[in-house]
C-alpha cells in the first residue's frame, strides 16, 4: 500500500532518559514512508513545536525549493536558495525500535519546550509534536487539536 499521509492525534508521555514513544498510527505511517524505522524531526519554522516525517519527504524538498524560488522570482523578491535549503534539510534522522521508542536530542526538546509528554497532530505530508502547554497558546483555529490534546492527556493521567 502506498504512503497515505499522517492523520489523527495521539498523546505519549515521556519515558526515562529523554525517550518518547511514537504512537502506533504514526509509527506505521513513518515506517511506510521511510521503508524502515527512521523518524525525521526538526523545529517547525513558525510554530513552537517539532515537525516529523519519514524519509520519503526528502524527495519532495528539492521540488519545494524550486517552487519557492520560482514564486519569489515572479514576485520580484530575492531568494537565498542555500539558506532555505539548509532550513528545509536541517532535520535529524532518529531511529526507533519496534515499539516506537526513540531518544529525542536535547536541543530539539529545548527548541520546542518539550517536557513530560508529546501531543502528536497529523498534518498530511508531516505531523507536529507539541508540548500540550505550547499548543494551548495557539489561536482558535487550533480549537479541535487543543480539545483532542486535553482529552488524550486526561486519559493518559488516569
Amino acid at each position: 500500500m502506498a504512503f497515505a499521509g499522517y492523520s489523527g492525534q495521539a498523546y505519549a508521555p515521556a519515558g526515562d532518559k529523554s525517550r518518547y514513544v511514537l504512537p502506533p498510527q504514526f509509527r506505521k505511517a513513518v515506517r511506510d514512508s521511510s521503508g524502515g524505522r527512521v523518524l525525521c524531526l526538526a523545529k517547525h519554522e513558525r510554530w513552537n513545536c517539532l515537525v516529523g516525517f519519514g524519509l520519503s519527504r526528502k524527495e519532495e524538498l528539492e521540488a519545494q525549493l524550486d517552487r519557492e524560488e520560482d514564486q519569489a522570482l515572479r514576485r520580484g523578491q530575492d531568494f537565498d536558495r542555500e539558506t532555505r535549503s539548509s532550513q528545509l534539510n536541517g532535520f535529524v534522522e532518529i531511529p526507533f525500535d519496534d515499539s516506537g521508542r526513540f531518544v529525542m536530542p536535547d536541543y530539539l526538546r529545548r527548541l520546542a519546550n518539550i517536557g513530560d509528554g508529546l501531543f502528536v497532530q497529523g498534518g498530511g505530508r508531516f505531523f507536529t509534536l507539541w508540548n500540550p502547554a505550547e499548543l494551548r497558546k495557539m489561536g482558535d483555529d487550533w480549537a479541535a487539536a487543543k480539545a483532542a490534546c486535553e482529552a488524550l492527556v486526561g486519559e493518559a493521567r488516569k
